[in-house]
């Protein structure tokens, strides 16, 4: 059975740091991308970052650009999302999502955790 687990959310103030990880088992991805969306009360969910199988390639959403880096490490099956400078609009519950029938990391990933809360008090 696949799973993904997210860890490392929790309530901080703006401008600090946070580091999300995700941990995939039932099978390997490493050939497959990961990443990260979020969903805020009241919105619809969001593309935050995604990586390549092998860290090649990564995509932000313009609103992280620069804050936020999306890493991986294939040997423990896990994605990363290092959150620097964090604003109060980015409360959120942030799940992370793979696809291992695509190269790119969309909506219509087959593979999601249950999400971990990330509130930023400003």
């Amino acid at each position: 059975q696949v799973q993904l687990v997210e860890s490392g959310g929790g309530l901080v103030q703006a401008g600090d740091s946070l580091r999300l990880s995700c941990v995939a088992s039932g099978r390997s991805f490493s050939r497959s991308p990961m990443g990260w969306f979020r969903q805020a009360p009241g919105k619809e969910r969001e593309f935050v970052a995604s990586i390549s199988w092998n860290g090649g390639s990564t995509a932000y959403a313009d609103s992280v650009k620069g804050r936020f880096t999306v890493s991986r490490d294939n040997a423990k099956n896990m994605v990363y999302l290092q959150m620097n400078s964090l604003k109060s609009e980015d409360t959120a519950v942030y799940y992370c999502a793979t696809d291992p029938t695509r190269p790119i990391l969309t909506y219509d990933a087959p593979f999601w955790g249950q999400g971990t809360q990330v509130t930023v008090s400003s």
